[in-house]
């Protein structure tokens, strides 16, 4: 029964974001602070999923803007949860089909994100110039999700190169941001699913050495993830025990 009057409640919580959210990128479309006011907005209904967001951004975060920020993509609810995590005057990059869902793909666009064409290798390198741009003269960093997929928990999937390409292109510093676990953890007819922390790490300007290993680069950025995601994994767990004992 939880889990029906959940759904209903998200259902309604959805429809009314997203016409505040027209509504606001209509008065002020594409300006770079939408995709952070509307990530707010959506992850307010992490209170009807039954969990606690606990979100901290390293100093180096704030201040290395314009910056590429790196994400572990883990489920449909990160719309939810891990978009409370965005910074002011940040935008990410989807696949060009993303505009025609009806109500999102329209507020996705007109929120100021960059549209590519993952199919159409040539229209994906011109896009990369375009965000390069978007990064140095609009003073904007750029979210992305180096899996390329959502988990769906299959742990930490292998990164592609297309974040740390336009890092180098754009000569702006990789900024990685993890999330605890949510995979099988929120039970729609639990009432509390407990915490989830999202947490973001050090500006890293890649060497020279790792500009020409991008491979290794990947690996690199990865190991980090994963260590951090296993650090939050067992922070959220201390958490959620201390809380069902009192």
């Amino acid at each position: 029964m939880l889990a029906v009057i959940r759904l209903i409640l998200i259902g309604l919580f959805v429809i009314v974001a997203s016409l505040l959210g027209i509504l606001f990128c209509l008065i002020r479309p594409f300006h770079r602070n939408n995709v952070y006011w509307l990530g707010h907005l959506y992850s307010r209904a992490s209170w009807i999923l039954g969990c606690r967001l606990i979100v901290r951004h390293h100093p180096e975060a704030k201040v290395n803007v314009p910056a590429v920020f790196i994400a572990n993509h883990q489920n449909s609810y990160d719309i939810f949860t891990l978009c409370r995590g965005v910074l002011p005057n940040t935008v990410t990059i989807g696949k060009k089909s993303l505009k025609w869902i009806p109500f999102f793909g329209q507020i996705y666009w007109l929120s100021g994100n960059i549209l590519i064409d993952r199919e159409n290798r040539k229209k994906a390198m011109a896009a990369l110039k375009i965000s390069a741009n978007a990064l140095n003269k609009r003073n904007t960093s750029i979210w992305m999700f180096p899996e390329g997929t959502r988990s769906y928990g299959r742990g930490l999937l292998p990164f592609k190169r297309g974040a740390f390409q336009l890092a180098q292109a754009a000569n702006v510093p990789i900024v990685p941001v993890c999330m605890s676990t949510t995979h099988d953890k929120i039970k729609l007819n639990r009432w509390s699913n407990g915490t989830i922390i999202i947490e973001s790490l050090p500006a890293y300007h890649l060497t020279d050495e790792q500009k020409a290993n991008l491979k290794q680069t990947c690996e690199y950025f990865h190991a980090i993830m994963l260590e951090k995601i296993s650090q939050l994994d067992d922070e959220v767990e201390q958490i959620n025990q201390t809380k069902g004992q009192k």
